[in-house]
């Protein structure tokens, strides 16, 4: 017995008249029709009997009329219950994520969660995922935004739909600045800045592949700011991931053959999560889930 069923019934039992409540529920005549003869024979009883121009309740209809009522009614009053829980949702919800376009997704879901849940405050550090990864497991972090390849085989997690595209910085007044993509032979012998990852620079020797003996790595990085400060003060170059931003007298050269990797949201398998950060993560999926119908 469905709860969506009672409420065609009362609505029929208030206006004992089958078109006329079709027309208040936005259904058919016929699907009403048909939902209450199926209603009739889970039950095992008959619910209305016609007269003259209407239909009114049998005594068995009566008998339904008052719990269905008291059902619906409960049914309202949870629902209410926990709207008003929603509406005065508090606390604080930690998030990590590092240097993506990826965080442009993410922040249009805390914007709107912000709208429908102004009292929750938020915490958010920048860092690489293997940082991020550190401090969810030792419970500083609710939530990680983190870039691929990384291991997410201890979490639960969600796919951002953006994809993150490779290449050099380098001044725009360097041989590869006046490229349109490089290629691992172009890197050769020149001083790089990788980031520190282990599970990227494995991704970026793959990509070197027999090139990968001859890199000069004099320093490996974090965050991109610092890197590209370095490359701007002639150090070198830096492979990075693509942003939206710029820096004045540096270029951007995608990698030939490209790479473009994803990243995954995610918050650690079978933990009990307090009511903000619950709510956020159910906000997370419905809103990734709108942007994936909307790509099709």
């Amino acid at each position: 017995m469905e709860l969506r069923v009672l409420r065609y019934f009362l609505m029929v039992a208030r206006e004992e008249n089958i078109t006329h409540a079709a027309q208040l529920l936005h259904v058919t005549q016929p699907t009403l029709s048909r939902q209450i003869q199926d209603l009739e024979e889970e039950l095992g009883a008959k619910l209305f009997v016609r007269s003259n121009h209407r239909i009114v309740l049998t005594p068995d209809g009566l008998l339904l009329r008052r719990r269905a009522q008291e059902i619906v009614d409960l049914a309202d009053r949870t629902q209410r219950d926990f709207a008003a829980r929603e509406e005065e949702l508090t606390g604080e919800i930690a998030i990590g994520s590092g240097e993506t376009r990826s965080v442009s997704v993410l922040a249009e879901m805390l914007a709107t969660y912000r709208q429908r849940y102004p009292r929750v405050s938020y915490r958010f550090y920048s860092g690489n995922a293997d940082q991020i990864k550190e401090r969810i497991e030792n419970g500083t972090l609710d939530v990680g935004l983190l870039l691929e390849p990384v291991d997410i085989s201890r979490y639960a997690f969600l796919r951002v739909p953006i994809r993150e595209e490779w290449g050099v910085l380098t001044r725009e007044d360097s041989p590869l600045g006046t490229l349109a993509s490089v290629h691992p032979e172009d890197l050769a012998r020149r001083p790089l800045m990788l980031p520190g990852r282990a599970l990227v620079q494995n991704e970026l020797a793959n990509w070197f592949g027999g090139s990968v003996d001859q890199l000069q790595i004099p320093i490996r990085y974090n965050l991109l700011y610092n890197a590209a400060m370095l490359v701007k003060g002639g150090f070198g170059d830096a492979l990075t991931i693509r942003l939206d931003c710029a820096y004045p007298g540096l270029r951007f050269v995608p990698l030939e053959p490209p790479i473009r990797l994803g990243s995954v949201l995610v918050w650690k398998k079978q933990q009990a999560t307090s009511p903000a950060v619950g709510a956020w993560i159910s906000h997370a999926k419905q809103c990734l889930k709108d942007i994936s119908n909307d790509a099709r």
